[in-house]
């Protein structure tokens, strides 16, 4: 069987969220969001021994947080998602998939995981994600108005996606969004994020900008839906909150 490593990018230092631990290790009902998703990779089955992506000057606590549960590599400068991917290279040598999660992403089902796995799987030469659509930007959908939007052509086709900060307003209406949950193969992705620029507002290094890359080459983009909050993602009290309100039942 081709062999995947699951990615966990929590190197960002989540200045939103007015914490002086990092932003995956909040807790959500009692417990650190990553322990909920690490705990979800491993009953998936996919790989029983995750790499989390963290920083220098975190590392200490999510060891204390995770011990040897994972593999760890090191995002020594935040240069952006597409390198804190690529730092994890040499801790996926083996593989022949990736699949790339970020840590504030508390409630991800592991059903959600395999099924981007089967489809790398069925689509071997394929880039597999996911998307959700949500049907406003308000009440339980408000925290989804900074995620990235999802660019279809008139056929339906992806042909790119956009983060907010350099969005037109036209495409800040786009409901279609990107959780950046994907599936690559292995010499692909590394290969391609070595050419990564960072021509942004943030000068950074977007793992997004890969999905433009495929589509130049005239890549198979796979995408496969979610229901939004299964994958909701945490950045703002607020947001906290609301998970709070979400694992409570109040908002289903």
């Amino acid at each position: 069987m081709p062999m995947t490593r699951v990615v966990i990018l929590a190197a960002g230092k989540g200045t939103r969220m007015k914490s002086d631990i990092p932003k995956p290790l909040i807790p959500v009902a009692g417990e650190p969001m990553i322990t909920r998703l690490v705990r979800s990779v491993k009953a998936s089955g996919i790989d029983e021994k995750p790499v989390v992506v963290v920083g220098s000057w975190s590392e200490a606590m999510f060891r204390d947080a995770l011990g040897d549960s994972v593999d760890y590599a090191m995002q020594v400068e935040q240069l952006g998602t597409g390198h804190a991917l690529k730092v994890s290279e040499d801790s996926c040598r083996d593989a022949s998939s990736i699949v790339v999660l970020y840590g504030d992403h508390p409630f991800l089902s592991p059903s959600i995981l395999q099924r981007l796995a089967q489809l790398r799987l069925e689509h071997p030469d394929s880039l597999v994600m996911l998307t959700v659509r949500v049907p406003n930007f308000e009440g339980d959908y408000a925290g989804f108005i900074s995620w990235s939007k999802i660019l279809r052509d008139e056929h339906g086709k992806i042909i790119g996606d956009r983060q907010v900060k350099d969005a037109s307003e036209e495409e800040k209406k786009i409901l279609e969004l990107n959780p950046c949950m994907y599936a690559f193969p292995a010499p692909w992705i590394w290969e391609r994020l070595s050419r990564l620029k960072n021509l942004n507002a943030s000068k950074e290094y977007y793992l997004t900008d890969v999905i433009a890359m495929a589509m130049e080459e005239g890549k198979e983009i796979v995408t496969a839906d979610a229901d939004p909050l299964d994958v909701i993602g945490i950045n703002s009290p607020e947001e906290l909150a609301r998970a709070e309100a979400m694992n409570a039942g109040i908002l289903r």
